[in-house]
């Protein structure tokens, strides 16, 4: 599913090239590191289950180790799920940028203080709209 974003003349943002090119890495740093992530989970989780043993498996409430297992399962899975939902964040600001959209806010159509940027740089809403939410 793609997703097209238009931007009005009123909502141009106008940054410095070497701004926008500079954020613009930061997120392709960024993306890299988080697909990085999300694989090395993927391989953590499949090694994790075909090294697993039956009794690993049982329902046995007395059996510690499978309660164990299932934490550690749910640990790791909320993991993947943060890197995916950030990933996500980064790559619709990577569109944004090439779509001229970048640091405008999605809600009010204001500028993002470019302070709020620099510490979020796939940030999409400026402070205010972001508190609302």
């Amino acid at each position: 599913m793609e997703v097209r974003l238009s931007f009005p003349s009123a909502m141009a943002r106008s940054f410095a090239k070497s701004t926008v090119k500079r954020f613009q890495q930061e997120l392709e740093v960024e993306r890299e590191r988080l697909v990085e992530v999300i694989t090395e989970h993927e391989k953590e989780m499949e090694d994790a289950r075909n090294s697993e043993t039956a009794a690993d498996r049982s329902s046995d409430p007395e059996n510690a180790d499978a309660g164990s297992m299932r934490l550690e399962y749910a640990k790791e899975l909320s993991i993947e799920r943060n890197a995916a939902d950030l990933l996500h964040k980064v790559e619709h600001a990577l569109r944004r940028i090439e779509m001229g959209g970048y640091g405008v806010c999605e809600v009010c159509g204001e500028a993002i203080p470019i302070a709020r940027l620099e510490v979020l740089p796939y940030a999409t809403m400026c402070v205010t709209c972001a508190s609302k939410s």
